[in-house]
Order: structure tokens, then sequence, then C-alpha cells
């Protein structure tokens, strides 16, 4: 129980420091790599809260958000690249 708090701990503290990278980044690119960190991290709370309550649609749905993260990243990434 107690490694699961600490475990949301440092990950809400990541996110944050994630989110004021998001608001400065000097680029759009670093503003699309943050993007994807923070899905990275959704992903991993999604995960240790199955882990916390035993249910197993969590890992689904993080399952789920991360295809579509992976997607999004690779349609920013054409963009940016100038061949979308």
């Amino acid at each position: 129980m107690n490694e699961l708090l600490f475990g949301a701990i440092c990950f809400v503290v990541m996110a944050l420091c994630l989110v004021i990278r998001l608001i400065k980044g000097p680029t759009i690119a670093d503003r699309a790599i943050t993007a994807d960190a923070i899905d990275i991290l959704a992903d991993m709370a999604l995960i240790l809260f199955a882990l916390f309550t035993g249910r197993g649609i969590y890992l689904d749905i993080a399952l789920v958000t991360a295809v579509l993260g992976f997607i999004g990243s690779v349609i920013v990434a054409r963009y940016l690249e100038g061949r979308l």
C-alpha cells in the first residue's frame, strides 16, 4: 500500500514537471515530446491503479491510450516533417 502511494506521488511530481515543460517548450517538437511523455505517465498511472484495485479493465484502458498516444505521436512527427 505504501509503495503504491509513493509511486502515485512520484507520478504527480513528474507530471507537474512535464506540464511546466509543455507550457515553456521553445519549439513545437519539444511540446510534442512532452505531451507523449505525459501520455506515458498516464498509462503507467492506470497500470498502478489496476494493481491497487485488482481490476483488469484499467489495463485494457492503458493499452488503448498507449496505442492512441503512439498514433498521435506519429501523426505529429509526420506533420512537423512536412509530409502530412
